[in-house]
This record gives C-alpha cells, structure tokens and sequence, in this order.
C-alpha cells in the first residue's frame, strides 16, 4: 500500500471519530437489559439480536488441560446464567473446541449464539470447513460465521478475489447454513481497515468484526482509535478480543484481570469474549460484566495512565508484533492455497 493511501485510511478513520460525539446514543443502542437477570445484554450491530456482554471463549474449553466433561459443566453453567454467545474457530484445538461445544449444545442449541471461524482463503476451502465445523457442532447452521485471522495486508484482496472466500460467506447465507458473517484479525489496524474500504467498494455487508480491544492496544496499533470509530458509524457489530492478551497483559503488572475485562467492556462493544477454563475465572467474568458500568471517567484514566509507558512498543501485546498467535501463518495449508506460488 502506498504511502498516500495509507494516509487516506487513517485520515478516514481519524475523521471518523467523528462518530464517537454520538457514542452516548451509539452505547444506548447497543446496550440492552439485563434479560437473564445475572449479565446485560447488548444489541449485535443492527442485527436485531440482543447478545450477552460477555461472550464464552472456544479455544479454552478444547485445551487438554481441561477434561471434556468439566468443559461441558462450564458451558452449561455459564448459559445457565445469562451467557448465550459461543465463540468457536475450525482450526481450535484441531477442532477439540468444536467437538466439546457442539456435545454441551445438545438441549441447550436454542438458547445460544453459536459463532465459528474459518481459515480458507479460497471459496472451496472455506465451504469445506464450514461443513466440518457444523458437523462438530453437531448443528446445521451457524448464527454467526467469520472468516479468520485477516492479518496480512493481501487477506482483504485474497478474500474478494474471483473464487474467493467472500463468495463462500454468501453461498453460505444463500443456502442456511449461516445467518450472519463477519471477520476478525489480530495483527494491525490497517489490514481491517482495508477489508472494510473493500466491502464498500464491492457492496459487501459484514454484519461483525472481531478484534483486539484492550488497555495496552488504546496506546499501540490501536483498533480503538482507528477501526472502533468507523465500525460504530456503520452500525457493525463490534466483537472486542484479547482483553488481557492471553494474560500477556497481566504479566506488565500494571493492572488487573477485573479492570481489563471492565475497560473493554466499557466501550462500544456487541461483545467482549474471554477465555474462561474454571468456574472461579466464570465468576470473574460476571462481575466484570456487573461493574463495569461503575467506572468513571477518572478511574479510566488512571488505568491508560498506568498502562501507557509500557505499552508503547508492543511488548504485552505479542499477537501485533511477533508471529506467535498466527495459526494460518504456521499452518498455510489450511488456507486452501500455495502463498509462495
């Protein structure tokens, strides 16, 4: 990307900001009651659906540390108390994630909000991980299907390219098998923002985006100051992720996990998912999404003052600055297609 256009995306999105003098309004509009009567609910995007605040992650429930039955429990308890959106990706676990959330789904399917992600670049391999992902879930259509990991400045392109994954997303609407679809990514600001400039140009909707939404990212790369704006003022449901950045951010010493989960929750968010392996880190969830509403406008401050002279470079926030978190770059195979070739 030329220098130019680099300038004209962050110039858009500095104008953007624009919207954040109605996010008053904006965070009425997302913020809904508290339907379960032990979490809030918010409205995804202009959807119509109201979701929890607070979302389940997948990735956790698969890992080996935690037994398949005690994984089950969680996910019962937490929907059981108000949680009803399920974050899940074809490529967790080599699919553990799913298979585990798609047994917990049996009796309680109509109560959740199922989302899953997917790796293929190309509109075959997409379609493929979709049928595998409903097949371990054990359901025959998502609520909300999002392609993954959009990290390199090239994704947007690969992804609206002729026989690419935006032509599976709409299949896949077309036939059932998802409601909804968006996109998530972890690396820097202006590869969403190049998704989004590409939607347009192609008259594409993402009903969600999916991204890093935390007290060292407000000072770094910063998705709350470049795409949140643009994405509150398209009506596009905000999916806020990494809220301690795999306890990356906890390891500063700065701050604590109730004040990370409460400052991410505390912005325009649809939903705010965690990571949640025990019923102790369950309960810490709940009052985050108790309380958050209880900071004030000095006790954020005090936690981006604490933040910032750490967060400068990067250093707690290893998914922007080092390979470490990028499955699709470790495993190219699953995007569907040779990248060197």
């Amino acid at each position: 990307m030329s220098d130019l256009k680099r300038r004209e995306f962050i110039g858009g999105a500095a104008a953007s900001l624009l919207a954040l003098s109605r996010l008053n309004v904006g965070l009425k509009k997302i913020r809904g009651t508290n339907m379960s009567g032990s979490i809030p609910y918010r409205s995804l995007g202009n959807t119509g659906e109201k979701v929890s605040c607070i979302g389940l992650g997948g990735y956790h429930l698969g890992q080996s540390h935690l037994q398949e039955a005690d994984a089950i429990n969680l996910f019962h308890a937490a929907v059981d108390r108000g949680i009803n959106f399920s974050d899940n990706s074809w490529d967790y676990n080599q699919g553990e994630s799913e298979r585990r959330v798609g047994k917990a789904l049996k009796g309680y399917r109509d109560r959740v909000f199922v989302m899953t992600k997917f790796d293929g670049r190309t509109k075959g391999s997409a379609l493929q991980q979709l049928d595998e992902s409903l097949q371990r879930l054990q359901v025959d259509h998502v609520d909300l299907w999002q392609f993954h990991e959009n990290i390199r400045l090239e994704d947007p392109d690969r992804f609206f390219a002729d026989g690419g994954a935006a032509e599976a997303m709409l299949e896949a609407k077309k036939s059932g098998k998802t409601r909804y679809i968006g996109f998530t990514g972890h690396k820097d600001p202006i590869v969403h923002l190049r998704m989004l400039e590409l939607a347009d140009k192609h008259n594409f909707r993402f009903d969600t985006v999916q991204m890093p939404l935390n007290v060292m990212d407000a000072h770094f790369r910063s998705f709350e100051k470049n795409v949140l704006p643009v994405l509150v003022s398209k009506q596009i449901a905000v999916l806020g992720m990494k809220s301690m950045g795999d306890s990356h951010i906890l390891a500063s010493k700065t701050v604590t996990p109730l004040e990370c989960l409460q400052y991410a929750l505390s912005l325009p968010t649809s939903v705010v998912i965690t990571g949640i392996d025990s019923m102790q880190i369950l309960d810490q969830a709940f009052k985050a999404a108790n309380s958050y509403d209880k900071l004030t406008k000095a006790d954020t401050a005090a936690i981006l003052n604490k933040t910032a002279p750490v967060a400068m470079d990067g250093k707690y926030e290893p998914f922007k600055t080092s390979p470490i978190f990028d499955s699709t770059a470790a495993h190219p195979e699953w995007l569907g297609y040779n990248p060197q070739a």
